[in-house]
């Protein structure tokens, strides 16, 4: 998943300014590659993460949007 396509997910599960998204993975390296594209959006000013967890089969986010043109 690329950075674009998870900000347009954050985008469609937010609720105001917050979201919570628990996005099915299959693999540790899959749930990595998102932890790394969560961080670069959040790197860019585009998001605020509250929390990140990998769990057994799946890969929770928790956040604040910040005001960003999508």
């Amino acid at each position: 998943m690329n950075k674009n396509t998870l900000f347009k997910s954050l985008s469609q599960a937010s609720r105001g300014n917050f979201f919570t998204i628990e996005l099915p993975v299959s693999s540790k390296e899959e749930a990595e590659a998102l932890e790394k594209v969560a961080a670069e959006l959040e790197r860019e000013g585009k998001i605020k993460i509250r929390e990140c967890t990998l769990k057994e089969t799946s890969f929770y986010i928790q956040g604040i949007m910040k005001y960003a043109l999508t």
